[in-house]
Protein backbone atom coordinates (compact mmCIF):
# COMPACT_ATOMS: atom_id res chain seq x y z
CA UNK A 1 0.00 0.00 0.00
CA UNK A 2 1.28 3.04 -1.06
CA UNK A 3 0.53 7.02 -0.03
CA UNK A 4 -1.05 9.62 -2.41
CA UNK A 5 -1.87 13.60 -2.22
CA UNK A 6 -4.57 14.96 -4.18
CA UNK A 7 -6.68 17.41 -5.14
CA UNK A 8 -9.93 16.82 -6.03
CA UNK A 9 -13.37 18.90 -6.69
CA UNK A 10 -16.50 18.25 -4.25
CA UNK A 11 -19.89 18.19 -5.41
CA UNK A 12 -20.16 21.70 -4.04
CA UNK A 13 -17.29 22.79 -6.08
CA UNK A 14 -15.10 23.13 -3.45
CA UNK A 15 -11.48 21.79 -3.77
CA UNK A 16 -10.19 19.55 -1.56
CA UNK A 17 -6.72 18.68 -0.86
CA UNK A 18 -6.08 15.69 1.64
CA UNK A 19 -4.09 12.27 1.53
CA UNK A 20 -5.25 8.55 0.84
CA UNK A 21 -3.74 5.36 1.31
CA UNK A 22 -3.89 2.38 -1.37
CA UNK A 23 -2.85 0.05 -3.96
CA UNK A 24 -1.64 2.23 -6.81
CA UNK A 25 -3.22 5.08 -8.38
CA UNK A 26 -5.79 3.45 -10.35
CA UNK A 27 -7.20 2.27 -6.85
CA UNK A 28 -6.82 5.67 -5.14
CA UNK A 29 -8.45 7.59 -8.14
CA UNK A 30 -11.56 4.76 -7.92
CA UNK A 31 -11.28 5.92 -3.94
CA UNK A 32 -12.25 9.27 -5.00
CA UNK A 33 -14.76 8.38 -7.36
CA UNK A 34 -16.50 6.55 -4.66
CA UNK A 35 -16.41 9.79 -2.67
CA UNK A 36 -18.50 11.77 -5.02
CA UNK A 37 -15.27 13.57 -5.58
CA UNK A 38 -13.57 14.81 -8.89
CA UNK A 39 -10.04 13.93 -9.09
CA UNK A 40 -7.55 16.74 -10.41
CA UNK A 41 -4.61 15.55 -9.45
CA UNK A 42 -3.02 12.23 -7.42
CA UNK A 43 0.79 11.56 -7.07
CA UNK A 44 2.37 8.96 -5.35
CA UNK A 45 4.04 10.65 -2.01
CA UNK A 46 7.51 8.73 -2.93
CA UNK A 47 7.42 10.07 -6.57
CA UNK A 48 7.35 13.53 -4.63
CA UNK A 49 10.89 13.21 -3.65
CA UNK A 50 12.98 16.21 -4.95
CA UNK A 51 14.59 15.01 -8.12
CA UNK A 52 18.19 15.09 -6.74
CA UNK A 53 17.08 12.13 -4.11
CA UNK A 54 15.89 10.24 -7.76
CA UNK A 55 19.15 11.43 -9.41
CA UNK A 56 21.42 9.22 -7.06
CA UNK A 57 19.97 6.12 -8.25
CA UNK A 58 22.69 6.54 -10.92
CA UNK A 59 25.94 4.86 -12.29
CA UNK A 60 24.27 3.55 -15.14
CA UNK A 61 25.88 3.63 -19.08
CA UNK A 62 24.54 4.56 -22.43
CA UNK A 63 25.48 1.55 -23.27
CA UNK A 64 22.68 -0.15 -20.63
CA UNK A 65 20.56 2.39 -21.64
CA UNK A 66 20.71 1.49 -25.11
CA UNK A 67 20.05 -2.23 -24.43
CA UNK A 68 17.00 -1.00 -22.31
CA UNK A 69 15.63 0.82 -25.08
CA UNK A 70 16.12 -2.16 -27.79
CA UNK A 71 14.59 -4.42 -25.34
CA UNK A 72 11.98 -3.10 -24.25
CA UNK A 73 11.13 -1.85 -27.53
CA UNK A 74 10.84 -5.50 -28.30
CA UNK A 75 8.81 -7.04 -25.51
CA UNK A 76 6.42 -4.37 -26.20
CA UNK A 77 6.27 -5.42 -29.87
CA UNK A 78 5.47 -8.72 -28.95
CA UNK A 79 2.67 -7.75 -26.77
CA UNK A 80 3.87 -7.76 -23.31
CA UNK A 81 2.82 -5.12 -21.49
CA UNK A 82 4.43 -2.32 -19.73
CA UNK A 83 4.41 -3.14 -16.43
CA UNK A 84 5.41 -6.84 -16.65
CA UNK A 85 7.72 -5.65 -19.34
CA UNK A 86 9.97 -3.25 -17.04
CA UNK A 87 9.81 -6.01 -14.39
CA UNK A 88 11.53 -8.65 -16.96
CA UNK A 89 14.08 -5.91 -17.75
CA UNK A 90 14.55 -5.14 -14.25
CA UNK A 91 15.07 -9.29 -13.31
CA UNK A 92 17.51 -9.61 -16.25
CA UNK A 93 19.51 -6.66 -15.26
CA UNK A 94 23.34 -7.99 -14.69
CA UNK A 95 24.95 -4.87 -12.59
CA UNK A 96 23.46 -3.14 -9.33
CA UNK A 97 23.01 0.68 -10.63
CA UNK A 98 20.83 -0.47 -13.51
CA UNK A 99 18.73 -3.57 -11.75
CA UNK A 100 17.81 -0.94 -8.83
CA UNK A 101 17.05 2.10 -11.70
CA UNK A 102 15.00 -0.42 -13.83
CA UNK A 103 13.30 -1.43 -10.42
CA UNK A 104 12.46 2.10 -9.84
CA UNK A 105 11.04 3.08 -13.22
CA UNK A 106 9.12 -0.56 -13.42
CA UNK A 107 7.40 0.53 -9.50
CA UNK A 108 6.47 4.15 -10.69
CA UNK A 109 4.84 2.97 -13.55
CA UNK A 110 3.12 0.44 -12.20
CA UNK A 111 1.65 3.23 -9.18
CA UNK A 112 -0.01 4.87 -12.33
CA UNK A 113 2.59 7.08 -13.55
CA UNK A 114 3.79 7.62 -17.43
CA UNK A 115 6.79 6.11 -18.77
CA UNK A 116 7.65 9.98 -19.80
CA UNK A 117 7.11 11.11 -17.02
CA UNK A 118 9.09 8.37 -14.67
CA UNK A 119 11.99 8.59 -17.32
CA UNK A 120 11.82 12.62 -16.74
CA UNK A 121 12.61 11.72 -12.86
CA UNK A 122 16.07 10.40 -14.20
CA UNK A 123 17.85 12.88 -15.87
CA UNK A 124 21.66 11.29 -15.48
CA UNK A 125 20.35 8.04 -18.11
CA UNK A 126 17.91 9.79 -19.81
CA UNK A 127 17.91 12.69 -22.09
CA UNK A 128 15.67 15.03 -22.30
CA UNK A 129 15.01 14.49 -25.95
CA UNK A 130 14.73 10.77 -25.17
CA UNK A 131 11.70 11.40 -22.99
CA UNK A 132 10.17 13.84 -25.70
CA UNK A 133 10.45 11.22 -28.18
CA UNK A 134 8.82 8.53 -25.43
CA UNK A 135 6.32 11.06 -24.64
CA UNK A 136 5.14 11.24 -28.05
CA UNK A 137 4.66 7.58 -28.74
CA UNK A 138 2.90 7.38 -25.35
CA UNK A 139 0.38 9.84 -26.47
CA UNK A 140 0.05 8.49 -29.96
CA UNK A 141 -0.12 4.61 -28.97
CA UNK A 142 2.99 3.60 -30.93
CA UNK A 143 5.70 3.45 -28.08
CA UNK A 144 6.71 0.19 -29.32
CA UNK A 145 7.54 1.86 -32.47
CA UNK A 146 9.56 5.26 -30.92
CA UNK A 147 11.52 2.98 -28.33
CA UNK A 148 12.70 1.21 -31.53
CA UNK A 149 13.28 4.60 -33.39
CA UNK A 150 15.51 5.80 -30.78
CA UNK A 151 17.65 2.79 -30.00
CA UNK A 152 18.72 3.34 -34.17
CA UNK A 153 18.46 6.84 -33.86
CA UNK A 154 21.45 6.40 -30.71
CA UNK A 155 23.44 4.01 -32.80
CA UNK A 156 24.01 6.11 -35.64
CA UNK A 157 24.16 9.26 -33.59
CA UNK A 158 27.08 7.44 -31.69
CA UNK A 159 28.89 6.47 -34.94
CA UNK A 160 28.59 10.06 -36.29
CA UNK A 161 30.20 11.69 -32.98
CA UNK A 162 32.85 8.59 -33.13
CA UNK A 163 33.72 9.77 -36.65
CA UNK A 164 33.81 13.69 -35.75
CA UNK A 165 36.38 12.69 -33.01
CA UNK A 166 38.46 10.18 -35.11
CA UNK A 167 38.98 13.63 -37.20
CA UNK A 168 39.59 16.02 -34.58
CA UNK A 169 41.99 13.89 -32.21
CA UNK A 170 44.98 13.67 -34.82
CA UNK A 171 45.36 17.98 -34.57
CA UNK A 172 44.86 17.96 -30.69
CA UNK A 173 47.87 15.57 -30.29
CA UNK A 174 50.11 17.33 -32.00
CA UNK A 175 48.93 20.68 -30.50
CA UNK A 176 49.68 18.52 -26.99
CA UNK A 177 52.82 17.92 -28.32
CA UNK A 178 54.10 21.05 -29.55
CA UNK A 179 53.13 22.97 -26.50
CA UNK A 180 54.78 19.71 -24.47
CA UNK A 181 58.14 20.33 -26.65
CA UNK A 182 57.89 24.15 -26.27
CA UNK A 183 57.49 24.16 -22.23
CA UNK A 184 60.54 21.74 -22.41
CA UNK A 185 62.76 23.73 -24.54
CA UNK A 186 61.71 26.86 -22.29
CA UNK A 187 62.28 25.35 -19.09
CA UNK A 188 64.83 22.84 -19.16
CA UNK A 189 67.04 23.39 -22.17
CA UNK A 190 67.30 27.17 -22.73
CA UNK A 191 68.34 27.41 -18.49
CA UNK A 192 71.52 25.73 -19.49
CA UNK A 193 72.57 27.85 -22.44
CA UNK A 194 72.08 30.93 -20.80
CA UNK A 195 74.20 29.54 -18.12
CA UNK A 196 77.13 29.16 -21.09
CA UNK A 197 76.64 32.31 -22.51
CA UNK A 198 76.89 33.70 -19.50
CA UNK A 199 80.16 32.34 -18.89
CA UNK A 200 81.32 33.62 -21.80
CA UNK A 201 80.33 37.13 -21.72
CA UNK A 202 79.55 39.08 -24.74
CA UNK A 203 76.37 40.51 -26.42
CA UNK A 204 74.28 38.12 -27.45
CA UNK A 205 71.90 38.31 -30.28
CA UNK A 206 68.55 39.91 -30.01
CA UNK A 207 66.65 37.32 -30.95
CA UNK A 208 68.15 35.03 -28.13
CA UNK A 209 68.00 37.86 -25.57
CA UNK A 210 64.47 37.04 -26.16
CA UNK A 211 63.96 33.86 -25.45
CA UNK A 212 66.62 34.27 -22.36
CA UNK A 213 63.88 36.47 -21.07
CA UNK A 214 60.76 34.51 -22.02
CA UNK A 215 62.47 31.51 -20.44
CA UNK A 216 63.79 33.19 -17.28
CA UNK A 217 60.02 34.20 -16.96
CA UNK A 218 58.74 31.15 -17.25
CA UNK A 219 60.97 29.27 -14.83
CA UNK A 220 60.50 32.00 -12.32
CA UNK A 221 57.13 33.06 -12.61
CA UNK A 222 55.60 29.63 -14.29
CA UNK A 223 52.58 29.94 -11.54
CA UNK A 224 51.14 33.10 -13.73
CA UNK A 225 50.30 31.24 -16.63
CA UNK A 226 49.17 28.19 -14.63
CA UNK A 227 47.00 30.32 -13.20
CA UNK A 228 45.89 31.87 -16.38
CA UNK A 229 44.81 29.01 -18.22
CA UNK A 230 43.16 27.67 -14.69
CA UNK A 231 41.02 31.19 -15.06
CA UNK A 232 40.45 30.58 -18.35
CA UNK A 233 39.25 27.54 -18.15
CA UNK A 234 36.74 28.46 -15.16
CA UNK A 235 35.52 31.51 -17.10
CA UNK A 236 34.97 29.61 -20.34
CA UNK A 237 32.77 27.18 -18.23
CA UNK A 238 30.64 29.88 -16.33
CA UNK A 239 30.39 31.11 -19.68
CA UNK A 240 29.03 27.86 -20.75
CA UNK A 241 26.37 27.59 -17.58
CA UNK A 242 24.95 30.68 -18.56
CA UNK A 243 22.56 30.83 -21.46
CA UNK A 244 23.62 33.84 -22.50
CA UNK A 245 27.26 33.04 -22.78
CA UNK A 246 26.41 29.60 -24.14
CA UNK A 247 24.66 31.64 -27.41
CA UNK A 248 27.25 33.91 -27.19
CA UNK A 249 29.96 30.89 -27.65
CA UNK A 250 27.83 28.75 -30.11
CA UNK A 251 27.54 32.37 -32.46
CA UNK A 252 31.44 32.66 -31.98
CA UNK A 253 31.79 29.09 -33.00
CA UNK A 254 29.32 29.19 -35.85
CA UNK A 255 30.94 32.10 -37.47
CA UNK A 256 34.73 30.21 -37.11
CA UNK A 257 35.62 29.16 -40.39
CA UNK A 258 35.23 25.83 -41.66
CA UNK A 259 34.42 24.76 -38.40
CA UNK A 260 30.99 26.50 -38.08
CA UNK A 261 29.74 24.90 -41.51
CA UNK A 262 31.01 21.50 -40.00
CA UNK A 263 28.97 22.26 -36.74
CA UNK A 264 25.87 23.48 -38.56
CA UNK A 265 25.88 20.41 -41.35
CA UNK A 266 26.41 18.06 -37.53
CA UNK A 267 22.97 20.06 -36.31
CA UNK A 268 21.72 19.71 -39.59
CA UNK A 269 22.30 15.97 -39.70
CA UNK A 270 20.46 15.69 -36.06
CA UNK A 271 17.77 17.41 -37.02
CA UNK A 272 16.25 15.77 -40.38
CA UNK A 273 17.16 12.78 -38.52
CA UNK A 274 14.81 13.04 -35.73
CA UNK A 275 12.17 14.72 -37.47
CA UNK A 276 12.48 12.14 -40.36
CA UNK A 277 12.41 9.52 -37.23
CA UNK A 278 9.48 10.94 -35.76
CA UNK A 279 7.39 12.21 -38.67
CA UNK A 280 7.82 8.27 -39.80
CA UNK A 281 6.24 6.83 -36.60
CA UNK A 282 3.20 9.14 -36.79
CA UNK A 283 4.23 12.12 -34.47
CA UNK A 284 2.14 15.33 -35.47
CA UNK A 285 4.52 17.60 -37.18
CA UNK A 286 4.46 19.94 -34.56
CA UNK A 287 5.40 18.05 -32.04
CA UNK A 288 8.10 16.15 -34.16
CA UNK A 289 9.64 19.37 -34.69
CA UNK A 290 10.09 20.86 -30.97
CA UNK A 291 11.31 17.21 -30.54
CA UNK A 292 13.51 17.97 -33.37
CA UNK A 293 14.70 21.33 -32.52
CA UNK A 294 15.90 19.43 -28.98
CA UNK A 295 18.15 17.32 -30.83
CA UNK A 296 19.93 20.10 -32.78
CA UNK A 297 22.64 20.44 -29.86
CA UNK A 298 22.84 24.26 -30.89
CA UNK A 299 20.76 26.82 -29.18
CA UNK A 300 21.81 29.52 -31.59
CA UNK A 301 20.32 27.32 -35.01
CA UNK A 302 17.83 26.05 -32.48
CA UNK A 303 16.07 29.54 -32.15
CA UNK A 304 15.53 30.14 -35.89
CA UNK A 305 13.87 26.75 -36.16
CA UNK A 306 11.34 27.85 -33.13
CA UNK A 307 10.35 30.61 -35.06
CA UNK A 308 10.05 28.24 -37.91
CA UNK A 309 7.53 26.12 -35.73
CA UNK A 310 5.41 29.17 -35.10
CA UNK A 311 4.97 29.43 -39.22
CA UNK A 312 3.84 26.11 -39.19
CA UNK A 313 1.57 26.74 -36.41
CA UNK A 314 -0.06 29.24 -38.40
CA UNK A 315 -0.34 26.60 -41.35
CA UNK A 316 2.61 27.35 -43.65
CA UNK A 317 4.02 24.53 -45.46
CA UNK A 318 7.47 23.66 -43.87
CA UNK A 319 9.88 23.96 -46.78
CA UNK A 320 8.68 27.93 -46.46
CA UNK A 321 8.80 28.37 -42.80
CA UNK A 322 12.78 26.59 -43.47
CA UNK A 323 13.34 29.43 -45.31
CA UNK A 324 14.46 31.41 -42.89
CA UNK A 325 17.08 28.97 -41.22
CA UNK A 326 19.54 29.54 -44.18
CA UNK A 327 22.38 28.92 -41.59
CA UNK A 328 21.38 25.81 -41.27
CA UNK A 329 19.46 24.66 -44.17
CA UNK A 330 20.79 25.62 -47.56
CA UNK A 331 18.31 26.28 -50.16
CA UNK A 332 19.00 22.54 -51.86
CA UNK A 333 17.21 20.66 -48.91
CA UNK A 334 14.44 23.87 -48.57
CA UNK A 335 13.86 22.87 -52.00
CA UNK A 336 13.75 18.91 -51.72
CA UNK A 337 11.77 19.80 -48.32
CA UNK A 338 9.42 21.26 -50.41
CA UNK A 339 8.67 18.21 -52.94
CA UNK A 340 8.57 16.04 -50.20
CA UNK A 341 5.96 17.61 -48.68
CA UNK A 342 4.01 17.65 -52.04
CA UNK A 343 4.37 14.33 -52.80
CA UNK A 344 3.44 13.22 -49.08
CA UNK A 345 6.89 11.19 -48.52
CA UNK A 346 8.55 13.77 -45.63
CA UNK A 347 9.41 11.21 -43.46
CA UNK A 348 11.59 9.04 -46.08
CA UNK A 349 13.33 12.24 -47.84
CA UNK A 350 14.26 13.71 -44.29
CA UNK A 351 16.25 10.49 -42.94
CA UNK A 352 17.85 9.96 -46.96
CA UNK A 353 19.04 13.56 -46.03
CA UNK A 354 20.37 12.83 -42.74
CA UNK A 355 22.25 10.20 -44.67
CA UNK A 356 23.47 12.41 -47.45
CA UNK A 357 24.62 15.44 -45.58
CA UNK A 358 26.46 12.67 -43.09
CA UNK A 359 28.41 11.66 -45.85
CA UNK A 360 29.01 15.44 -46.79
CA UNK A 361 30.14 15.76 -42.98
CA UNK A 362 32.56 13.30 -43.43
CA UNK A 363 34.05 14.74 -46.50
CA UNK A 364 34.26 17.69 -44.88
CA UNK A 365 35.91 16.52 -41.63
CA UNK A 366 38.27 14.90 -43.80
CA UNK A 367 39.21 17.99 -45.46
CA UNK A 368 39.30 19.78 -42.14
CA UNK A 369 42.14 17.45 -41.12
CA UNK A 370 43.59 17.52 -44.23
CA UNK A 371 44.36 20.91 -43.93
CA UNK A 372 44.82 21.10 -40.39
CA UNK A 373 47.77 18.62 -40.27
CA UNK A 374 50.07 20.98 -42.35
CA UNK A 375 48.81 23.61 -40.09
CA UNK A 376 50.03 22.19 -37.19
CA UNK A 377 53.02 21.05 -38.28
CA UNK A 378 54.11 24.67 -39.81
CA UNK A 379 53.19 26.22 -36.58
CA UNK A 380 55.38 23.58 -34.77
CA UNK A 381 58.11 23.89 -36.99
CA UNK A 382 58.23 28.06 -36.86
CA UNK A 383 57.67 27.83 -32.76
CA UNK A 384 60.26 25.06 -31.91
CA UNK A 385 62.36 26.30 -34.99
CA UNK A 386 62.38 30.08 -33.78
CA UNK A 387 63.84 28.85 -30.03
CA UNK A 388 66.52 26.49 -31.56
CA UNK A 389 67.76 29.00 -33.98
CA UNK A 390 67.76 31.42 -31.50
CA UNK A 391 70.21 29.08 -29.28
CA UNK A 392 72.14 28.42 -32.07
CA UNK A 393 72.82 31.98 -33.40
CA UNK A 394 75.65 33.14 -30.20
CA UNK A 395 77.32 29.32 -31.02
CA UNK A 396 77.82 30.79 -34.78
CA UNK A 397 79.60 33.87 -33.55
CA UNK A 398 81.52 31.89 -30.12
CA UNK A 399 84.88 33.95 -31.14
CA UNK A 400 83.23 37.15 -30.17
CA UNK A 401 81.20 35.75 -27.13
CA UNK A 402 85.17 34.55 -26.02
CA UNK A 403 86.51 37.75 -26.37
Amino acid sequence: MSTFAYNAIDSSGREIADKLVAADRAAAIEQLCGKDLSPVSVDRMEDKRPEGMLARVGGVSKREVDAFTRQLANLLAAGVPISRALGILNREASRVASKKLWAVIHDQVAGGMSLADALSLHPQAFSTVYVAMVRAGETGGFLELVLGQIATFRSREDELKGRVKAALIYPLILAVLATGILIFLLTYFIPRFSVMFAEFGGSLPALTRYIVAVSGMLVKYWMVPVLGIALLVFAVRRMLADEAGRRAMEGLLLRAPMFGTGMARFALVRFCRMLGTLAGAGVPLIGALRVAKEAIGNQVLADTVGSAIESVQKGHPLARSLEGCRLLFPPAVIEMVSVAEESGGLDQELVRLAGAYEVELDRHLKMMVALAEPLMLFVMAVLIGTVVIGMLLPIFNMQELIR
